[in-house]
């Protein structure tokens, strides 16, 4: 059982919530992009770099992830793919994506970029607030504290 991370465009403050978790745990961490990133030293965080290109840090942690690891994504088809593998996905906002609601979210992902792609101006996420942070790590929390 381990932690994956979608890190191209996750938050540094959920980063370092994972990596406190990580050590205070002893639990896998391990960090997937396609761009260098600074981790801190730890037996427990690793980094694995991919090339670039459309998907690869995706398609990298579908294959590596294990059944009931956990995905830190805001990647709905990657958080799809995991959660039909067994795994669970949770987004830097603190959602959990889980059998039961990916298919709506996947839904709703795949109608917005049809409206975005006719030229209707969507807009985009609000900043990440101190809700969402704290959300994250209660997730993140009773997640560890499952396993």
């Amino acid at each position: 059982m381990q932690i994956w991370v979608d890190a191209d465009a996750c938050p540094v403050v959920i980063k370092e919530i994972l990596f406190r978790a990580a050590e205070r745990t002893q639990i896998q961490l391990t960090l997937v992009a396609n761009h260098a990133m600074r981790i801190p030293p730890s037996k427990f965080i690793s980094f694995v770099r991919v090339n670039c290109g459309f998907d690869v840090a995706d398609n990298e942690i579908v294959q590596r992830a294990q059944p009931e690891d956990l995905v830190i994504t805001s990647d709905i088809p990657l958080a799809s793919e995991v959660v039909d593998k067994g795994c669970t996905a949770l987004n830097p906002r603190g959602e959990l994506y889980t059998a039961s609601n990916i298919k709506q979210r996947l839904n709703m992902r795949d109608f917005m970029d049809t409206l975005r792609s006719s030229g209707v101006e969507t807009g985009g996420a609000p900043p990440l607030s101190q809700r969402d942070r704290q959300e994250f790590a209660n997730n993140l929390d009773r997640w560890l504290a499952k396993r």
